[in-house]
C-alpha cells in the first residue's frame, strides 16, 4: 500500500510502540532528524546482549550494494530479528541489488539506510517504490526560520524547562536552523539551570551562549517596532564595533521579515485582534502578533512599501552593487535612519 509523507513525529511514535519494518530508507538535507532516528534504533530494537552478533554498522564508501543485500538476508543469531545500520548511503553507485531486495526484504532484518545532503534520485522511481510498499522512507527537511522559536519550546519543554520569547528568538537568531548545533547548544543551557528554577531568561542565554541580552537582533527588531531611535542606532554601533558578536548584514534578514509581515498585515481582514492576526501571518504563537499591531500604528502602509524597497537597495549595495567602498556599519545606519524619517 503507498504510504504517506512521514513526519519525525509519527515515524518516532511506531518504533517506541516497537512497530519495526524491515527497511528504513532516511533521506534529506537535516542530518539532526537522521542521526536521532538512527540513534533511536541502534539502541532500542536490540536488547546489549544481541548486539554483540546482530548489529552491523557498515559505510556506504566502504561497501557496494551487493555486500549490503548479503548482510541484510543473514539470519539473526539467538535473537528475534538484527539491525543493519548503512551510513553514507548515498554514496553507494548501482543500487540494483537494493532495489530487489527491497522488493522482498528480509521480515527479521531493521536495515537503516542513512543517506544524508540530499534525497533519492527521482529517476529511481521503482526503488522509491519498493521502500514504501515494505517499509518507510523518510525526509529530513531543514526547518523554516520561522519554526525555530516552537523547536527551541519544545525542547526546553521535554527537558522540563520553559524560556520567554525575548530568550528564544536570542537563540534563535544567534544559531539558526542548524538543529545539531542548536540543541547543542540548548544542552549547555539545560545543564546550567537549577533544579528549583527550570526557566531560561536572557541573561542565562548570554552567560551559556555568548548573545547579549541588551545588543542582539531580537533588541533591534523590537526597537525598530517601538520606533525607539536611540537604541537602534545603540546596537548598530555595537555590533559594528564588536564584529565577534555578529555582522551586520545577518540583521537585515530579520528586519526584511519584518516588514514584509507587517505589510501583509494591512491586508488582514480583523488587522486588531492578535489571532486572527496570527492565523494570518500563518505563525505558530499569538503573540509575536502583538507586535505587528503596534507597527501598524506606528508605519503606514506606504512608509512600509517605501522601507521594503530601501532594505533591497541596501541589500544590493552590500554585495557590491552600485557601492565600492561604503563600510557595512555605515549601510546599516543608512537604513535605520531611513526607517525612522
Amino acid at each position: 500500500m503507498a504510504q504517506a509523507a512521514v513526519t519525525y513525529d509519527s515515524l518516532m511514535s511506531e518504533l517506541k510502540a516497537r512497530q519495526f519494518k524491515p527497511v528504513y530508507y532516511l533521506t534529506g538535507d537535516e542530518s539532526y532528524y537522521i542521526d536521532k532516528v538512527t540513534e533511536w534504533i541502534a539502541e532500542n530494537v536490540l536488547q546489549p546482549e544481541e548486539r554483540d552478533f546482530n548489529q552491523t554498522i557498515l559505510f556506504g564508501s566502504d561497501v557496494n550494494a551487493s555486500q549490503i543485500v548479503d548482510a541484510a538476508k543473514r539470519y539473526p543469531m539467538m535473537a528475534e530479528r538484527q539491525v543493519v545500520i548503512i551510513k553514507e548511503a548515498q554514496l553507494i553507485k548501482n543500487t540494483e541489488p537494493l532495489e530487489k531486495y527491497f522488493h522482498q526484504p528480509m521480515p527479521s532484518t531493521v536495515l537503516v539506510m542513512c543517506h544524508k545532503n540530499g534525497k533519492i534520485d527521482g529517476r529511481k522511481q521503482g526503488l522509491v517504490k519498493a521502500i514504501r510498499e515494505h517499509g518507510v522512507l523518510f525526509e529530513s527537511m531543514k526547518l523554516k526560520e520561522r519554526d525555530l522559536p516552537v523547536f527551541i519550546q519544545n525542547y526546553l519543554k521535554s527537558h522540563e524547562a520553559s524560556i520567554d520569547p525575548k530568550s528564544t528568538q536570542m537563540i534563535a537568531d544567534a544559531i539558526g536552523a542548524d538543529l545539531s548545533r542548536l540543541t547543542s547548544e540548548l544542552d549547555k543551557v539545560l545543564l546550567g539551570l537549577p533544579e528549583e528554577d527550570r526557566r531560561v531568561t536572557p541573561q542565562i542565554v548570554e552567560d551559556r551562549i555568548g548573545v547579549s541580552k541588551d545588543y542582539n537582533a531580537f533588541e533591534l527588531r523590537d526597537a525598530i517596532v517601538n520606533r525607539n531611535v536611540l537604541k537602534a542606532n545603540q546596537i548598530i554601533k555595537y555590533f559594528d564595533e564588536n564584529p565577534k558578536a555578529g555582522g551586520l548584514y545577518a540583521l537585515l534578514p530579520l528586519v526584511f521579515n519584518y516588514f514584509q509581515n507587517l505589510m501583509l498585515s494591512y491586508y488582514c481582514p480583523i488587522k486588531n485582534d492578535t489571532f486572527e492576526l496570527a492565523k494570518w501571518l500563518d505563525m505558530k504563537n499569538s503573540w509575536g502578533a502583538k507586535d505587528y499591531i503596534l507597527g501598524m500604528r506606528n508605519y503606514s502602509g506606504m512608509k512600509v512599501m517605501q522601507i521594503i524597497s530601501k532594505i533591497r537597495e541596501i541589500d544590493a549595495k552590500s554585495k557590491g552593487l552600485d557601492n565600492p567602498n561604503t563600510p557595512a556599519g555605515e549601510l546599516m545606519k543608512e537604513l535605520i535612519f531611513f526607517i525612522f524619517h
